[in-house]
C-alpha cells in the first residue's frame, strides 16, 4: 500500500490505540505513531500483504516497550500520575484536537486510570479486545502469542480491573447532571450541596506533577473530600471561567484563568450512577496544553 494512503487511512486509528495504551497524547502517542510511520516508510520495497495489521502490530509493540519503561518513571513521579485527558469541546467551535479520535470515546477517564493496574501486555490485550473488538486470532497475530494465551491474558486483565471496581466505569449520560450540579454548587460556594453529590467513601485524586500545587496523596472519605473542596473553593479553585466539556466522552469541567487552562475535572460514578465516587483533577500544565 502507498505510504500516503496508509497514513491517511490508519493514522487516527494508531493514535487512538497508542493513547489508550499510554494515557498520554503529546508525550507518547504522537511520537510513537510518528516513529511507526517513519519506519513503515522505509519498508516500501517490501510487499506487505496486510498493512493495517502490520501497522497495528508495530504500534502495539512500541507501546508495550514504552509502558514497561514508563512504569518506573511513573513510580518516581511527584504525587499521583493521572492520564492526560482527551478533551472535546461540546459546542463544536474552534479547532478540536479530539477530532483524531471517536467522539463517543469508549474508554472513560476513570477506566483509563484503572488500566494503570495492568501490565503492558494485559493492557494491550484488553484495549484491542474491548475497544476495537479484535478477535483472539487477531490478538495472537499482533502479540505473537497463542489464541489460548490471549484469552487467559484478557481474563486476567478483567479480573484485575474488577478488583479495583466491581462495575467497570463507562461513558454514561448519568454523569451529565452530576457534573452540572457539581459546577453549580462550586460556583455558589455551596459545600453542603457538593457533599450531597458524593458517596460516603468518595475519593479525590489530583495530579500536579510537582509543577503546581496539588494533593500528593488521594484524599479518602466524603468528610475529607468535603474539607478539601471547602478549603480550596475560596482560594481561586474556579479560576475566572469554567467550561463544560467532554473528557474522554463523558461530561467534565475545564477551569481557566486569563484564558489558560488551570485544571480539568473528571468524575467516576458509583455503580448506580447516582453519586460521584471519585473526582480526578489534572493540574499538571503539560497535560492541559490542548485545552486552551
Amino acid at each position: 500500500m502507498d505510504f500516503q494512503v496508509a497514513y491517511t487511512n490508519y493514522h487516527s486509528l494508531l493514535k487512538a490505540i497508542a493513547y489508550r495504551m499510554t494515557g498520554s497524547i503529546a508525550d507518547a502517542a504522537e511520537d510513537l505513531v510518528q516513529d511507526v510511520f517513519i519506519e513503515y516508510s522505509k519498508l516500501q520495497t517490501i510487499d506487505i500483504t496486510h498493512p493495517k495489521a502490520y501497522l497495528i502490530r508495530m504500534t502495539t509493540n512500541r507501546c508495550i516497550n514504552y509502558m514497561q519503561s514508563a512504569r518506573i518513571r511513573r513510580e518516581q513521579y511527584v504525587g499521583t500520575w493521572l492520564p492526560e485527558p482527551l478533551v472535546s469541546f461540546t459546542n463544536g467551535g474552534g479547532d478540536n484536537p479530539a477530532d483524531l479520535f471517536d467522539h463517543d470515546e469508549n474508554v472513560s477517564y476513570a477506566l483509563l486510570v484503572m488500566l494503570e493496574h495492568l501490565s503492558a501486555v494485559e493492557r494491550a490485550v484488553f484495549i484491542l479486545r474491548q475497544s476495537f473488538a479484535f478477535e483472539y486470532s487477531e490478538l495472537a497475530d499482533v502479540l505473537g502469542k497463542s489464541e489460548a494465551n490471549c484469552r487467559k491474558i484478557f481474563s486476567r486483565a478483567n479480573d484485575k480491573l474488577h478488583q479495583q471496581s466491581p462495575v467497570l466505569p463507562g461513558n454514561t449520560a448519568q454523569a451529565t447532571p452530576l457534573a452540572t450540579a457539581f459546577l453549580a454548587a462550586a460556583r455558589g460556594g455551596n459545600v453542603d450541596a457538593l457533599v450531597s453529590l458524593l458517596t460516603e467513601d468518595a475519593l479525590l485524586t489530583s495530579d500536579g506533577g510537582g509543577k503546581v500545587r496539588a494533593a500528593i496523596f488521594t484524599i479518602t472519605g466524603r468528610d475529607r473530600v468535603q474539607a478539601f473542596i471547602g478549603g480550596v473553593i475560596t482560594k481561586g479553585f474556579l479560576g475566572d471561567s469554567q467550561r463544560m466539556v467532554l473528557l474522554n466522552g463523558q461530561l467534565g469541567i475545564v477551569i481557566y484563568r486569563d484564558g489558560r487552562p488551570l485544571k480539568a475535572i473528571s468524575f467516576q460514578l458509583d455503580a448506580a450512577g447516582e453519586r460521584i465516587e471519585h473526582i480526578y483533577i489534572v493540574l499538571n500544565p503539560d497535560k492541559l496544553q490542548r485545552m486552551g
